[in-house]
């Protein structure tokens, strides 16, 4: 029988270290939470599918009595996503694991947990930015001409435009383990945007801050809640330097607005491969000290990670991508 290594630890000692690794990388998985989320599966296929089953047409004609009215069909639409592989690795030397005074392996364990979670964010944020469904503040034609920021008048707009595609509030998330498993919530849009909105996101009419929630619990980086949307922030998020008016009271690159996208979505809005789970992400250790080809006398070792991962738009009218600025 095969047995799955991971560098120079066990399978038993690697279990351990993707549960730590995951413990360190939840905090910067906004979007790891909200999506129609999918284990990798243990063949390590290079493809996933998604599909969709359309809703049946309403019947507004009265059966006539004593006939079997025409069956519906059921349609489905199946979207494919293509995996890729990331990963990386931090070099570890004997001479430093013999003589450092702090714990080297685990800083190199937090430090990639810490890459690898925001390289996945990062490549969710790439793939659902594009969503074609979008809206630019103060309902402008596009974004070179976005001067002004979010107003609870653009985001009702939004709100209205998802609803009217059936877009349903997000009831049930990821949880924030590195288990993989779903928690039921109470039912709300989600928008994630860049911190640099958070004081304007703030002053919206209406808004409610995340320590006058009273009995519900927060996201992690939750700013709060106006009306039926509640907003996340990240670092990751972030904006279209110098794309769009000239200003001179928003945070701008030359003069030119910096243009920041807020992703509005719902419930199944996107699927992703999840970053939890057995096949999830592989923690790679070589311990220095250990001679192995290429390096003898045990020299170097490292602590690195991959993953199979991608992210797709599974329904663009479910999701909307509104462009505004920042407030200097």
């Amino acid at each position: 029988m095969a047995v799955t290594t991971y560098g120079d630890i066990s399978p038993r000692t690697a279990a351990y270290a993707v549960v730590g690794f995951l413990k360190n990388a939840m905090p910067y998985m906004c979007l790891e939470k909200f999506g129609q989320a999918q284990p990798l599966p243990s063949n390590k296929t290079m493809s996933m599918k998604w599909r969709r089953y359309n809703a049946l047409a309403v019947r507004t004609s009265p059966l006539a009595e004593g006939v079997t009215p025409e069956s519906d069909k059921l349609t489905a639409e199946d979207v494919t996503l293509t995996l890729a592989q990331y990963g990386s690795l931090v070099e570890i030397t004997d001479v430093i694991a013999d003589t450092h005074e702090d714990p080297v392996l685990q800083v190199a364990i937090n430090s990639v947990a810490e890459q690898a979670a925001k390289t996945v964010e990062t490549l969710r944020y790439n793939t659902l930015k594009a969503c074609t469904n979008r809206f630019y503040a103060n309902q402008v034609a596009s974004r070179n001409l976005v001067a002004t920021t979010i107003t609870r008048a653009d985001q009702r707009k939004v709100v209205r435009a998802l609803e009217r595609q059936e877009a349903r509030p997000i009831t049930t998330i990821v949880r924030s383990t590195p288990s993989f498993n779903t928690e039921n919530v109470l039912p709300a849009f989600i928008a994630v945007t860049h911190v640099d909105l958070t004081s304007d996101i703030r002053e919206m009419d209406g808004f409610i801050n995340v320590a006058d929630y009273g009995k519900l619990s927060p996201y992690e980086t939750e700013i709060g809640a106006c009306e039926e949307v509640r907003y996340l922030k990240s670092t990751i998020f972030t904006s279209y330097p110098g794309a769009g008016a000239a200003t001179s009271s928003m945070i701008n690159t030359g003069g030119l607005a910096d243009v920041y996208p807020v992703i509005f979505f719902g419930q199944d809005a996107y699927g992703i491969v999840a970053l939890k789970g057995k096949f999830a992400i592989t923690p790679m250790v070589l311990n220095p000290n250990v001679p192995r080809g290429g390096d003898e006398l045990g020299q170097r070792g490292s602590v690195g990670w991959k993953t199979m991962q991608g992210t797709v738009i599974l329904n663009d009218a479910w999701m909307a991508v509104y462009e505004c600025c920042a407030t200097e």
